[in-house]
């Protein structure tokens, strides 16, 4: 007797733990559809768009508008959103740095101000370009002191980024400061 009241209960355990996924799915399922929804303006018939005279012109019949405006709902919905413009910006405004290197394209070439002997973990590097990028993991003492040398600073795996004085060199891990 005692061995069907365990297996009862595992049943009714494993039950209620698929019960338990299935809610978690349609919850996820309806914040889904309602952001969905919510992303999409709601559709403006074509007698609110056009102006009555001109819309008269055209001559279309109650029936072929009615057709008309299904088709544009029916289109609007298949489409994607727009894209959003940004901001114009005026000309001759200087473009700030992008503050979240994680999402540039590419590696960063410029030039360090200044000396550099070396260095080890706390490192500020100070660019030409008014990038700070302070070192996290690596230390290096160079045999020559460099002046203004040209670097260049790699993204790697995970928002990862290195610091390269020169290729034959290890490379400082960084992160940018400003």
């Amino acid at each position: 007797m005692k061995v069907q009241h365990s297996a009862a209960i595992e049943h009714q355990q494993a039950v209620e733990q698929a019960m338990r996924r299935w809610q978690v799915l349609a919850g996820v399922g309806m914040v889904w559809l309602a952001a969905t929804a919510a992303a999409q303006a709601p559709y403006v018939a074509i007698e609110q768009r056009v102006d009555p005279q001109e819309l008269a012109r055209v001559g279309l019949s109650p029936a072929q508008l009615q057709t008309l405006n299904r088709l544009l709902r029916e289109a609007d919905a298949r489409s994607p959103a727009p894209p959003v413009a940004a901001a114009p910006v005026a000309p001759g405004t200087p473009t700030p740095a992008p503050m979240f290197p994680g999402l540039d394209d590419g590696p960063i070439n410029a030039k360090v101000t200044g000396q550099v002997d070396g260095w080890a973990p706390g490192t500020v590097f100070t660019l030409d370009n008014g990038q700070q990028w302070q070192v996290l993991k690596g230390e290096m003492k160079l045999k020559t002191s460099r002046s203004n040398p040209d670097i260049v600073v790699v993204p790697g795996i995970a928002g990862r980024w290195f610091l390269q004085v020169d290729e034959d060199l290890p490379k400082a891990r960084v992160f940018r400061i400003r």
